[in-house]
Order: structure tokens, then C-alpha cells, then sequence
């Protein structure tokens, strides 16, 4: 299995929270119409910032520490 950069994981992470953030924002204001496609989409994009945001920082967490050793 080849290893990820932890900044990459990071850096679309975060976008894909934001998004999954913004998404239902703007179905709950109008702006955008709400479709069962954008709420799972909205959904998904969530969970996997988060999960990828959470593998990132966990991974710079363990690179700092094997350094320190």
C-alpha cells in the first residue's frame, strides 16, 4: 500500500469539509436547490474531509514523533 503525503491528505481534507459545510448552508437559505444528489453528495464530501483531515493530522502527529526519538 503506497503512503499518502500528509499535507495532500490535508489539503483536500479541508476543502471537502468546507464544502460539505457550505453545501447545506445554502440549501437551508435557498440559494440552492435541495436534491436527494446535493444532500448526499453534501454528506459524503463531510465525512470524508473529516476522515482525511483526521488521517492527515495524525500522520504529521506520527512523523513528528518518530522524529523526536
Amino acid at each position: 500500500m503506497s503512503e499518502f503525503n500528509p499535507k495532500i491528505m490535508l489539503g483536500i481534507g479541508i476543502p471537502l469539509l468546507l464544502l460539505g459545510f457550505v453545501l447545506p448552508m445554502l440549501m437551508v437559505m435557498q440559494i440552492v436547490p435541495s436534491t436527494l444528489f446535493l444532500n448526499f453528495f453534501s454528506y459524503v464530501a463531510s465525512l470524508m474531509g473529516l476522515l482525511l483531515g483526521l488521517l492527515g493530522v495524525m500522520s504529521i502527529a506520527r512523523n513528528n514523533r518518530n522524529r523526536r526519538r
